[in-house]
């Protein structure tokens, strides 16, 4: 069994910084792209950054130049540091990463999510 488990959401103010961590754990073989997506209310969810495992990124164009991805394939972790915040990046953060289990079967895995408010 693989599980994702976020942390680093909180509440911060317009122009602040916040670090989201995502670690895998589990029956885990290889973990292949790892990515942040995002679900405001009443919108559907979003990729917010994508990184591959030879550190390949790419990001939504509202975050370029303000979010940045890294992951530590040692530690099975995937990390966003958001800076710059606006208000219009409230919403729910989640991890998702495609990874093949020890019984040799690759699924796409989420998160539980972690809620970010960007408020004053």
């Amino acid at each position: 069994q693989v599980q994702l488990v976020e942390s680093g959401g909180g509440l911060v103010q317009p122009g602040g910084s916040l670090r989201l961590s995502c670690t895998a754990s589990g029956s885990i073989f290889s973990i292949y792209a790892m990515r942040w997506y995002r679900q405001a209310p009443g919108k559907q969810r979003e990729l917010v950054a994508g990184i591959s495992p030879s550190m390949t990124t790419k990001y939504a164009d509202s975050v370029k130049g303000r979010f940045t991805i890294s992951r530590d394939n040692a530690k099975n972790t995937v990390y966003l540091q958001m800076n710059s915040l606006k208000p219009e990046d409230t919403a729910v953060y989640y991890c998702n990463a495609d990874i093949r289990s020890d019984y040799g079967i690759m699924d796409p895995y989420w998160g539980q999510g972690t809620q970010v408010t960007v408020s004053s």
